[in-house]
């Protein structure tokens, strides 16, 4: 059991920590607005610290003791009957009846303390925060700025410095910088704020408009900006000197001003790095590439997309085509699916579903369906478009019994409505599974009706093997075997008559009598002719695939016979061996294609390996091609800078090849900055001074163009050299004794 005093002291340390919390949120609220008005990092700690000092000073949490704490118990208790104050005091120094009211008062806090909440007001707090925090929102947003862009001096190290061009006197000090500054004001799209900053070095958005501005202490007559391709003359104003731009390319620039003494000075280079709005990345999760639907599946598709963008997605949509056929009669309809989640415009990352109804496409077995997902970013006038990859989804249609020598033949006589072999298997597989649970009548109509379509399958295939009397798929009114049992049936004929395949009656006229002497009147050329008038002969194969179609039908024929018995695991077998001559039927027609696909030229046997060649005429072609060098005034540049080493005789046609030269250089600078910079910035000071160079300046100078110029590709050969007779005979000796 707790004392009295701990759960004064428990109390009290659960008021002093909710006092701190109060004012870290009175201090943290004006520090954060203060840091998206100036952008300064240190003004915000300085404001959280000043405004926490005085929430500190105000709240003077130093002050709060254990008597107050009864005291505040006591206000909001009635049960404690304002006998708080007991639990600080000694049990030996109160009475009985003292000793026995502190106890109650114990009892009364350990049940009842929790519920009291110190006195401190965390909801102003919260208000002051959230205030603030809608303040810099709004400053964030519309780019307001507290600091004075008049008075923010150039930093040290990114002073803008100039340098004089000639190498005469100064008769004046020249002007310097007083402030400098930079405005990057990303493209509307982007909903970016501007920024401010005082380093000339950018890397900006495609797009973005710039803005410079420079004060001198005392205003020179000119004052230029020159980047790669030309010199363009400041603006003057009140506050300086202006120049905007809007950022289309990487390069380099910099400011050139000319003094009162009609000198010039020029700065050192600066990058212009563009980047470009990137397209919107896309991954779907929890689908696989391709997926295969039954008849009766639920033909539904889920998947989830996750899209992100740098700057803001504002369309995304599903492209589905649905192809339906085979060949030259299939078709497609393409159709544009909405995403199910909301979309919300602008928005950097989006994480979306979708649910597809492979019904609601109106697909039917055999139609296969293609789907992308399609996003469409804010970049303007011209958006990034980006799409995922495509995702495949069929629905399988057992019923579509395929011929496969189609092709072949001028026409596709088989029905749509037909049932395959293979879909008779599945059927009968089916039902033999299903005996235990069909009651005896319903499995035997269903074993005869499997039956039927077997016979009309069979009747089917009887029309490719010019079978005329049983062409056709008209069949008579089936009767059942206990149909058959009920008739008047002569006890001397086989019941089972109607249902069965006599190989040796039905067939009797093709069977051949071996008499002696009937082989004298066969024709030598029968077996190769196609006879129309022989109904065996007039068919639409060939011999090998009308003996093959012929022991399926066979098959087919025992198949139907064991459907009609009610005996379906018996049909089985024949099924499958039916099937399998199908199959080699289709394949037989596959090699008849190949067989046919290439007819060699014929060889002439008299020219065959005869080594005449007067009649090939060779083909030789010549061209002379141009090699175009990059960097063709670099290498220039190199020659002539060791010539000047040599011999300075700085010429006026120089200038035009060292800035020729260091334009070809700032093309390599724009990749690799921190490699060429330096060498770029002293060819442009070689285009422009008019001084004298020292040897270590050029030899310096030319170290980094050398750098610059790629190697030669190594391509070696075999080089003839002159040998003499004393170094051929010390070869011929060294042969030998190896």
């Amino acid at each position: 059991m707790s004392s009295g005093k701990q759960l004064l002291l428990r109390f009290k340390k659960r008021w002093s920590i909710m006092q701190a919390i109060v004012i870290v949120l009175y201090a943290l609220g004006p520090a954060m607005l203060i840091y998206f008005l100036t952008k300064d990092i240190i003004w915000a700690v300085f404001t959280f610290m000043g405004v926490g000092l005085l929430a500190l000073l105000f709240r003077k949490p130093w002050q709060l003791t254990l008597e107050k704490v009864g005291q505040y118990l006591d206000h909001e208790l009635e049960t404690t009957e304002y006998s708080t104050g007991l639990l600080l005091v000694s049990s030996g120094e109160l009475s009985s009846l003292a000793r026995l009211q502190q106890h109650k008062v114990r009892k009364v806090l350990e049940r009842s303390i929790h519920k009291v909440r110190p006195n401190v007001h965390m909801k102003s707090a919260f208000i002051v925060l959230g205030a603030c925090g809608l303040l810099s929102l709004l400053a964030n947003q519309y780019g307001t700025s507290l600091r004075s862009t008049d008075s923010v001096p150039a930093q040290g190290d990114r002073q803008i410095l100039f340098t004089p061009l000639d190498s005469s006197e100064l008769k004046y000090t020249p002007p310097n910088i007083v402030f400098q500054e930079l405005v990057i004001q990303y493209p509307a799209y982007t909903n970016s704020a501007p920024v401010t900053t005082s380093n000339m070095n950018i890397k900006a958005l495609e797009g973005s408009k710039l803005k410079w501005r420079l004060r001198f202490d005392t205003p020179p007559n000119q004052v230029f900006f020159e980047d790669n391709e030309a010199a363009y003359n400041m603006s003057r104003n009140s506050n300086g000197y202006e120049h905007r731009m809007q950022l289309t390319a990487s390069g380099f620039y910099n400011f050139k001003f000319e003094a009162k003494d009609s000198t010039s000075h020029q700065s050192e280079l600066y990058a212009l790095e563009l980047f470009e709005d990137e397209a919107p990345v896309i991954e779907i999760q929890k689908l696989k590439q391709f997926t295969t639907f039954e008849f009766d599946d639920d033909k539904t598709i889920e998947f989830e997309a996750v899209l992100t963008d740098d700057f803001g997605i504002t369309d995304v949509y599903v492209v589905a085509t649905v192809s339906r056929g085979e060949g030259e009669s299939v078709k497609f309809r393409e159709e544009r699916l909405p995403f199910e989640t909301r979309l919300r415009q602008g928005e950097n990352t989006l994480q979306l579903s979708k649910k597809i109804d492979l019904d609601n496409l109106g697909m039917v077995p055999g139609d296969e369906l293609y789907f992308y997902i399609s996003a469409v970013d804010t970049k303007e006038p011209r958006p990034n478009t980006s799409r995922s990859e495509t995702y495949f989804a069929v629905i399988r249609d057992t019923l579509t019994n395929q011929f496969a020598v189609e092709g072949t033949m001028g026409a596709d006589l088989m029905p749509d409505y037909f049932r395959s072999q293979r879909q008779l298997i599945i059927d009968t597989e089916k039902l033999i599974a299903d005996k235990n649970r069909l009651p005896k009548n319903d499995f035997n109509s269903t074993s005869n009706e499997l039956g039927f379509d077997q016979k009309a399958l069979r009747l089917k295939y009887g029309e490719f093997m010019g079978d005329e009397a049983e062409s056709g798929i008209t069949v008579a009114e089936e009767v059942t075997v206990e149909e058959a049992q009920d008739e008047d049936v002569n006890e001397d004929e086989d019941p089972l008559s109607k249902y069965t395949h006599d190989h040796d009656g039905s067939n009797e006229h093709h069977l051949v009598d071996h008499e002696d002497g009937e082989h004298e009147d066969e024709d030598p050329l029968e077996s190769y002719l196609h006879n129309h008038d022989d109904p065996e002969e007039s068919t639409l194969f060939t011999q090998s695939l009308k003996s093959k179609l012929r022991q399926a039908m066979t098959e087919m024929w025992d198949a139907e016979l064991y459907l009609r018995l009610y005996t379906p695991e018996k049909s089985l077998p024949y099924q499958y061996r039916a099937l399998k001559l199908i199959q080699e039927i289709k394949n037989s027609a596959r090699i008849y294609v190949h067989r046919i696909g290439f007819d060699p030229p014929p060889i002439k046997e008299d020219k065959r390996l005869t080594g005449e060649l007067d009649d090939i005429v060779s083909f030789q072609k010549k061209e002379n091609i141009s090699v175009y060098d990059d960097l063709n005034f670099l290498r220039k540049a190199a020659e002539r800078l060791e010539q000047l080493i040599e011999r300075n005789d700085y010429q006026e046609s120089d200038r035009i090849l060292f800035k020729e030269s260091g334009n070809e250089l700032a093309q390599l600078a724009i990749e690799e900055p921190g490699k060429y910079l330096e060498t770029l910035q002293k060819l442009k000071w070689l285009s422009d001074r008019e001084r004298h160079w020292s040897e270590k300046e050029l030899r310096q100078i030319l170290r980094g163009v050398l750098a610059a110029i790629p190697k030669p590709i190594a391509k070696p050969t075999k080089q003839g050299e002159a040998i003499s007779d004393l170094n051929e005979l010390v070869l011929q000796e060294l042969e030998t004794n190896d």
